[in-house]
């Protein structure tokens, strides 16, 4: 998924509700119960005890300062004070599962610097966009680990270059381990947000994602319903395959109107994310699911100049059918932002990130994911109450 200088303190933040009830399904963490429909009459989703809300994700830890997924990232955002942070998970080929954005690691690690990979560079095409690089999958963790992380966009981020080669690539049992210690030190749980990526292209490959990630929830405790910790998936039967594996919360990645979900592609299943967002979509959604995290155009489209339209109706109908809404991913650099919130003619500076971010939770918003989570955080304190 896709992005202020000073720090937030935890303690002060009210700790509010921040998730949703699937139909029939208890409140998350929650003193009592709810359903979806308790909750669609009541306007918005019940509560979960210990997150605030609008919650601040830490978009793939704090990736507007430091290498995206690397624990440096995660660092930083959980000492920024995130209320979550997000890993993106992807095999190895004898297994293991490991945190990065994609299987292509071209743009992610010095790969094309190790000779001894020279001849993994290859051509595949992942659900259904060719590329050409170097893939998890074609590595075991062991020559992975002799990998170190660097900045994907560094034309746009040329400071977070800085950090190129400080940090390898973690596995998701790592980065349990550290959310535990964190845990203990701070004296309270680490939220994580878990996606699985390509799942339907790795389980062609005989790497299941699902069975490798419940193996280590319950490994390390986050695989009850009341766990620190979401599970996030572009593809909704992924999903559905981890809800009958743990009761983990879960949340369906959504992304722009008019796309299909690549499950849905392989299936011949002709709904589009327009499809999805409609009531009826959304009702089959919280059947499985406590929320979704859609593309922040379906929440505001942008219209034909790049500014921010009209809000949609997602909010709401998602609200009245018991789910969260967490969409993604707010970033503090002009190139990103909408044209109205722009500022000078640098790509790369900064523009009005705070006048974006309280646009979007005007409109009822649960949560957002962002790259820069010390910006979203005193924006989003703004909101909570």
């Amino acid at each position: 998924m896709e992005r202020e200088q000073r720090e937030q303190q935890p303690g002060r933040r009210a700790l509010l509700g921040a998730a949703a009830l699937g139909a029939g399904a208890m409140a998350l963490g929650g003193a009592g119960t709810a359903t979806a429909a308790d909750a669609g009459a009541a306007g918005k989703p019940g509560p979960v005890r210990g997150l605030p809300v609008p919650t601040v994700i830490g978009h793939r830890g704090a990736s507007g300062y430091r290498p995206e997924h690397t624990l440096g990232s995660y660092q930083l955002a959980l000492d920024m004070g995130a209320d979550i942070v997000e890993q993106d998970l992807v095999p190895t080929k004898d297994g293991h599962l490991v945190c990065r954005h994609e299987n292509d690691i071209t743009a992610t690690t010095d790969v094309s610097a190790h000779s001894e990979f020279a001849d993994r560079k290859t051509t595949k095409t992942v659900d259904g966009t060719k590329l050409t690089g170097w893939f998890t999958e074609d590595f075991t963790l062991a020559e992975l680990k002799t990998l170190r992380a660097k900045e994907r966009i560094p034309g746009t981020r040329q400071r977070n270059t800085l950090y190129d080669g400080r940090w390898e690539v973690p596995t998701f049992e790592e980065v349990l381990q550290w959310a535990e210690r964190e845990g203990r030190k701070r004296g309270r749980k680490v939220w994580l947000y878990v996606e699985t990526k390509h799942p339907t292209y790795f389980r062609k490959l005989g790497l299941g994602l699902e069975e490798r990630v419940a193996k280590l929830l319950r490994r390390y405790g986050r695989h009850k319903k009341d766990a620190a910790l979401f599970l996030q998936s572009f593809e909704p039967s992924s999903i559905q395959r981890l809800r009958k594996l743990v009761d983990t919360p879960s949340v369906v990645l959504l992304s722009t109107m008019t796309s299909r979900p690549w499950d849905f592609v392989e299936a011949n299943d002709p709904r589009t994310v327009a499809d999805l967002v409609k009531p009826e979509g959304l009702k089959w959604i919280a059947s499985y699911a406590q929320g979704i995290g859609p593309d922040l155009s379906v929440i505001i489209p942008r219209t034909p100049d790049g500014k921010l339209g009209t809000p949609t109706s997602v909010v709401k109908d998602a609200h009245a059918a018991g789910l969260v809404l967490h969409p993604y991913t707010m970033r503090n650099e002009n190139t990103f932002l909408p044209v109205d919130f722009r500022r000078g003619t640098d790509a790369n500076a900064y523009g009005d990130a705070f006048g974006a971010l309280k646009a979007y939770f005007d409109t009822g918003i649960d949560g957002i994911f962002s790259d820069n989570p010390d910006t979203a955080l005193l924006a989003a304190a703004d909101f909570r109450k």
